[in-house]
C-alpha cells in the first residue's frame, strides 16, 4: 500500500529502530525481514493475526528472544544481545497479556519492584525510602489503584488486575512501553478505561506500542498502525489508510 506515512522519525534517530529482523524456531519463520521504526512520543498499533509474528517481534525487542539476523537499535544504541533487564534499565518496558503480579506481594510492594530493581539500578539514581513511596503512590495514582495500595493482587477486579500489570510496567518509568493485549476479555466500558489510560501515559512522554486484537480501541488509539502477517509487515500507516488495504482485509480483518 503507498508509502508508509509513520516510518518518517522525529529528529535524527528514531526512539526504536529494528531493520530486517529475522526470526526461526527450527524450520519455522517466526520473523522475516522486519523493518520498523518508532518515533519518540508516538502511539503505535500492532495488529495481525494469530501466527503473525507479533509476540516474537515483541519478545525479540524486550530481550525475552534473542533475533537472528537483522538489527534493533533503542535510542540510538544496538541492543542486540542485551538481557531483558539491561533493556528495562534502559527505558524499554513491557506489559503481559497474562498479568504476573508477585502473589505474596501487596499491590504497592509489587509496584516497588520496579521502581527498586530497574529505576533504582540505573546509573547515578539512588532512591530515598521518602522518593520510593512517592513515586510507587504516583504510579498507583495514574492507573486510580491508591486505594488498593495494601491489598493483594487477587482482591482486584480483573480490570485493575490488568492496570496493575500496566503500573508495574509504567513504574520502570520507560520511554517505551510495549502493552500486550491489555483488554483482552474486558467489557466495553472498561476497554474505553484502558485505552484512556495509555493515552494519559502517552500524554507523560511515554512511546507505546499496543498490540491488540479488539478493533475499536485500536482505532481509538493509534496514530499509525502496523501489521504482521506470517512474520512479515504487510501494512504501515495511517489506521483510516491500513484497514481499508485489500491485503490486510483478506488477510485479518475478512472479506
Amino acid at each position: 500500500m503507498g508509502q508508509p506515512v509513520a516510518e518518517e522519525v522525529i529528529g535524527d534517530v528514531p526512539l526504536l529502530a529494528i531493520e530486517q529482523l529475522g526470526k526461526r524456531f527450527g524450520g519455522f519463520v517466526a520473523l522475516d525481514t522486519v523493518d520498523l521504526k518508532v518515533p519518540q512520543g508516538q502511539r503505535l498499533g500492532l495488529i495481525g493475526p494469530n501466527g503473525s509474528g507479533k509476540s516474537t517481534l515483541v519478545n525479540c525487542i524486550s530481550g525475552t528472544l534473542q533475533n537472528e539476523t537483522g538489527s534493533v537499535s533503542f535510542d540510538g544504541q544496538r541492543i542486540d544481545g542485551f538481557p531483558a533487564h539491561r533493556r528495562a534499565r534502559l527505558g524499554l518496558a513491557r506489559s503481559f497479556q497474562l498479568p504476573r503480579p508477585f502473589r505474596t506481594m501487596t499491590v504497592a510492594e509489587n509496584v516497588r519492584v520496579p521502581l527498586i530493581y530497574t529505576v533504582g539500578a540505573r546509573a547515578g539514581v539512588h532512591l530515598t525510602q521518602s522518593e520510593l513511596e512517592d513515586r510507587c503512590m504516583e504510579v498507583l495514582s495514574l492507573v486510580a489503584l491508591q486505594d488498593k495500595a495494601n491489598k493483594n493482587p487477587f482482591d482486584l477486579t480483573q480490570v485493575e488486575m490488568r492496570k496493575l500489570e500496566l503500573a508495574r510496567a509504567m513504574a520502570a518509568e520507560p520511554k517505551l512501553l510495549i502493552a500486550d493485549e491489555s483488554m483482552a476479555g474486558l467489557s466495553h466500558s472498561e476497554v474505553e478505561d484502558i485505552v484512556a489510560l495509555l493515552i494519559r501515559m502517552n500524554e507523560r512522554g511515554v512511546t507505546i506500542i499496543m498490540i491488540e486484537h479488539i478493533m475499536r480501541a485500536v482505532m481509538a488509539f493509534s496514530q499509525r498502525l502496523v501489521v504482521l502477517v506470517s512474520g512479515r509487515k504487510i501494512a504501515d500507516g495511517a489506521p483510516e489508510d491500513v484497514i481499508k488495504d485489500k491485503d490486510v482485509v483478506g488477510a485479518y480483518l475478512g472479506t
